[in-house]
């Protein structure tokens, strides 16, 4: 819109153009348009960091799920824990099938024998580990323990090592 006054001013007639602007500056948008990636920039630096500790969350459920299955082999077999090897040579399989919740697959769970030595300073992130005649110290690593004992273990994608005494 447009509007023309005249204004006199000591006896002459000057004319001012005045025009009325709507819209916003390019100043305007481009502050917008900063903040708006701001923010998504801050989204997407969180997101994977939170996906990472879900994951691991899940993971330490399948520790207590197979703590669980061998709790339950334990308590069928005299208080024995299961034999080392894999997971369906050890017998320990039907015990984990019994459970609903498994998100873990046969072959990333494994038992192993009473060597201490073999901590679980190796594997990953996929691998649960059932260490028998063993027990999970403060620092969650293995160490020796009694005949009856074992502790479960997996790697996490954060990083450490999550350790959970039979």
């Amino acid at each position: 819109m447009l509007r023309l006054t005249l204004v006199h001013r000591k006896g002459r007639q000057h004319m001012n153009v005045q025009a009325n602007k709507k819209g916003f500056t390019i100043i305007e948008v481009v502050l917008v348009l900063a903040i708006a990636a701001l923010i998504f920039l801050m989204i997407f630096i969180a997101l994977p960091a939170l996906q990472r500790g879900q994951r691991d969350t899940a993971r330490k459920q399948d520790v207590g799920t197979v703590a669980s299955a061998v709790n339950s082999y334990r308590s069928n077999h005299r208080g024995t824990v299961p034999p080392a090897g894999n997971l369906t040579g050890s017998g320990l399989s039907e015990y984990i099938d019994k459970l609903s919740q498994v998100s873990v697959d046969d072959a990333s769970i494994t038992v192993v024998s009473d060597d201490a030595a073999a901590l679980p300073n190796e594997g990953s992130i996929d691998t649960i580990k059932v260490y028998t005649d063993a027990k999970c110290a403060d620092d969650n690593t293995v160490t020796d323990g009694s005949a009856k004992q074992a502790a479960v273990t997996t790697f996490l994608e954060n990083g450490g090592v999550y350790c959970q005494d039979v």
